[in-house]
């Protein structure tokens, strides 16, 4: 028996719950950009610093997912290592909801 054999005996990867903890982690992408985006629009930020913002915002969130969800140990609950930090972060939803909702409250505030 290999030994990824073995990890896998130890460690069983299950599906469904793969599934489940990747739409978490969509979750809170979702509802962080719109608050960073927010954020962001009350802040006034421009251009490049606006998506700065959110680069650190989420890097910020992928460090705390890393510690309070995943317990330090993200393999045991995805795919793969990287999947807690790239996830979500500059897909569809997730960056188009910081950039609607960075517009909104910076046009409200400056208007």
């Amino acid at each position: 028996m290999n030994p990824e054999e073995k990890d896998l005996q130890i460690n069983p990867v299950v599906p469904e719950n793969v599934i489940h903890n990747t739409k978490t982690i969509a979750d809170i992408r979702s509802l962080t950009s719109s608050i960073f985006g927010i954020a962001a629009g009350i802040l006034g930020l421009e251009s490049y610093s606006g998506f700065i913002f959110y680069l650190l915002g989420s890097s910020i969130v992928s460090v705390l997912m890393v510690i309070f969800i995943a317990g330090g140990k993200p393999q045991n609950y995805f795919r793969g290592t990287s999947e807690i930090w790239t996830l979500e972060v500059f897909s569809g939803s997730s960056l188009s909801s910081f950039i609607l909702t960075w517009t909104l409250f910076f046009g409200l505030l400056r208007a």
